[in-house]
């Protein structure tokens, strides 16, 4: 088993007989290679993620690893529940047409790359979940994001807010555009935005996919 020591540490009572290699936060590559490297050894590894592996999980780096390394060796994508979907039953069924997905990390993606998704997704009138709102040294982004959508949705949109779901620590706050700022937000949290047509129907986010006229 390799993984996230955090990551890890969620399943023990899973994996008690396994073998572990854990390592720390921002060491995604380190991770991938070590399983691999396990892998071509004869073994069979699990390479842990958080929500889908292949939503801002290892799946991707993990395959571009294994033909960069040359390592012919089987490899088996398991989908998940990524956090959108799990923050979108939590709040009700914002996510039930068109809608997009946007990290606002700009670790790996330039701000400028993302400010423009955002402004396309915003002019689109599509439904967005953003990953990785805000955290402590990244405090501007959301509001920037905020201000985007603003310019092409009224303040009334309703808007999500659904952190650690799935834990003991779960939260989901329904407010909208004009107002869901003044709520915590951080690292664990999902902000899904509305269109045009979302609404609120007895305390629930809802995007009408158009059966009732």
């Amino acid at each position: 088993m390799v993984g996230y020591s955090k990551y890890i540490e969620l399943i023990t009572d899973l994996i008690s007989d396994k073998k572990v290699v854990s390592t720390g936060m921002r060491q995604e590559r380190e991770r991938c290679e070590q399983a691999l490297l396990i892998a071509s050894q004869g073994h069979t590894v699990s390479l842990i993620s958080s929500g889908d592996a292949g939503i801002y999980g290892m799946a991707g780096l993990a395959l571009e690893l294994r033909h960069r390394m040359s390592l012919p060796i089987p490899v088996e994508i398991i989908p998940g529940v990524t956090a959108s979907t799990a923050a979108s039953a939590a709040m009700g069924a914002p996510l039930m047409l068109d809608f997009a997905v946007i990290s606002l990390s700009d670790l790996l993606v330039p701000w400028e790359m993302i400010r423009k998704r955002l402004e396309c997704v915003a002019e689109a009138d599509l439904v967005v979940a953003l990953y990785n709102p805000r955290s402590k040294r990244r405090v501007s982004q959301l509001d920037e994001a905020a201000e985007i959508f603003r310019k092409s949705r009224p303040n009334s949109t309703p808007v999500g807010i659904a952190t650690a779901i799935g834990s003991e620590f779960e939260s989901v706050v329904l407010s909208d555009l004009g107002n869901f700022l003044n709520f915590e937000i951080n690292m664990r949290s999902i902000v899904i935005i509305g269109n045009s047509a979302s609404q609120i129907l007895d305390s629930l986010f809802v995007t009408p996919r158009g059966y009732l006229k």
